[in-house]
């Protein structure tokens, strides 16, 4: 069975550079434009993995965690932080929501296919 990331970016440019990187991978890929629109997709498709911006519309990344989290049907799903939001407080906040890996933008497509790998081999499924 084919491994789903869902991704949740708001610009459109980086968005399919994200899923056509994951796509060569070998990944199955669900987009999402906005927070709101991450919610429902994790909610409703079950990805193996969300890699997630901090700053998006209708709800923000960390919004999105929090409600992953709360909710036992994904709870426990993988999340990556991949965003201009840098900051320790930014980064220690992700953490501490239960984010795996936080990265900054930009971001080497070869190192963000290398942390999603590393993520899925240590997920508990």
């Amino acid at each position: 069975m084919m491994t789903t990331i869902l991704v949740a970016e708001d610009s459109v440019t980086v968005r399919k550079l994200i899923c056509a990187r994951l796509s060569a991978d070998g990944y199955q890929v669900i987009e999402a434009a906005d927070g709101q629109e991450a919610l429902a997709r994790a909610q409703d498709d079950h990805p193996d993995l969300v890699l997630l911006d901090k700053v998006m519309p209708k709800l923000d990344g960390f919004e999105v965690v929090r409600a992953l989290r709360a909710d036992p049907a994904t709870a426990s799903v993988p999340i990556v932080m991949l965003t201009e939001r840098t900051s320790e407080a930014d980064v220690l906040g992700g953490l501490s929501l239960g984010v795996e890996e936080y990265l900054p933008k930009p971001f080497s497509p070869h190192e963000l296919s290398a942390r999603i790998a590393r993520v899925l081999s240590r997920a508990v499924r």
